[in-house]
């Protein structure tokens, strides 16, 4: 079963901005707070074990920061000039970072090539929203939409327990949501946004412990 994403919610430059600053800066907060906490560790308690795993807990937090920033400078940010185009291998190299201290295995079926930056920012945020049915780990797989030697479009796949895409989800995607949005659901909404910009149609379903989104 699949449902296309269509009918645009009207949302205002300056409300998504904000909402999607608010959506960064809390997936920040807890790798720079952690590298916070290990610092006062080092500061304040002179044990030899503890302060080797407070620097472990720093350098550990130091990666995950740095690797979500690199994610979002591709994913939500203004990488390149105006009509720019993005390589999918450095979107590769910012998800493989992403996951690389987590549950989540990475199939990565694309071919190193340049695309216009929102296409790839649209990719980005597909795998975000995948990554987001599996929280208890399981396999991500990124591939092209089959036909064609050109990338046109993207299948990202998500299988692993209790996979699912929840209805609130699926409603942001297209663009109609039932609720006011907040932080929390900004950045759904935003795919959809970018899949329209693109002029692709983003479409998502599945089975019991399988989504896959597809733009085309």
């Amino acid at each position: 079963m699949s449902a296309p994403v269509s009918g645009p919610i009207a949302i205002g430059a300056l409300d998504l901005a904000a909402l999607l600053c608010s959506r960064v800066c809390h997936d920040l907060i807890s790798p720079v707070g952690a590298i916070v906490n290990g610092i006062e560790v080092m500061e304040e308690d002179k044990d030899e074990e503890t302060k080797t795993f407070a620097l472990d807990l720093i350098k550990r937090s130091a990666r995950q920061a740095s690797a979500k920033l690199q994610f979002c400078r591709l994913a939500f940010g203004a990488a390149g000039s105006a009509g720019a185009q993005l390589d999918l291998g450095d979107a590769q190299n910012v998800v493989f970072g992403l996951f690389a201290d987590n549950k989540t295995t990475l199939v990565w079926n694309l071919p190193r090539q340049l695309l216009v930056k929102n296409r790839v920012k649209l990719l980005l945020n597909m795998v975000l929203i995948a990554a987001g049915t599996i929280s208890r780990g399981g396999t991500l797989t990124v591939e092209a939409v089959p036909g064609g030697e050109a990338v046109s479009g993207f299948v990202v796949t998500a299988s692993g327990l209790n996979a699912r895409l929840s209805p609130a989800t699926a409603d942001l995607l297209a663009g109609s949501p039932a609720q006011p949005v907040d932080a929390h659901a900004i950045q759904p909404l935003y795919a959809g946004i970018l899949a329209r910009d693109c002029g692709l149609v983003l479409s998502a379903g599945g089975e019991v412990g399988t989504v896959v989104l597809t733009a085309r």
